[in-house]
């Protein structure tokens, strides 16, 4: 008796001997299914540390108030709520550097207007749902010492940020192209 398996895009194949055969069949066990594999406790640790990590910039972002006097939504400048300084290129240049409007779209994604989010900057709500996406995931994977969705974290994690920077600089060239 023969039954397939599918587990990561692998297929594994579960052999067991045929009853009627028993003078011929095999002494050893049958063979299982392999499982995936534990994370490390090291990794673990990484995993709740970022978890903390998404929840103190969105816990942040949450006590910012993106929007003006008149209750329009704010497209920059929210940062300076949290005590930080003024954007240098903005002073220097006159010119938005490329995170100008990242923590204004944290901000509204966190008081639920992805639309101006997305306005302020993009490339911001996108990090904004993936840091609102891994708070739980980052926790589920270190609790339970195995990755859910995703098979590889290095290559995900490449990816994604290699994603968000591209997007980030082309985001700011077409800012800077029709300012």
């Amino acid at each position: 008796m023969n039954a397939t398996h599918a587990d990561n895009d692998d297929e594994y194949e579960l052999v067991q001997p045929d009853p009627a055969d028993r003078f011929n069949a095999p002494k050893a066990l049958p063979i299982a299914y392999p499982a995936k594999p534990r994370i490390e406790r090291a990794v673990r640790g990484v995993l709740v540390f970022l978890a903390v990590l998404f929840t103190a910039a969105l816990t942040a972002a949450a006590t910012i108030h993106p929007y003006d006097a008149d209750g329009k939504p704010k497209s920059s400048a929210t940062h300076t709520q949290l005590g930080l300084p003024p954007c240098n290129a903005v002073e220097f240049f006159g010119k938005p550097c490329p995170a100008c409007g990242m923590t204004t779209s944290f901000a509204l994604f966190m008081h639920a207007d992805p639309v101006a989010a997305a306005k302020a900057n993009w490339v911001g709500l996108m990090l904004a749902a993936f840091c609102a996406f891994g708070v739980p995931w980052t926790i589920v994977c270190a609790i339970r010492g195995r990755y859910y969705i995703i098979g590889n974290l290095e290559k995900t994690s490449t990816y994604v940020v290699t994603i968000l920077l591209v997007t980030m600089v082309g985001r700011w060239i077409v800012v800077m192209m029709t300012d």
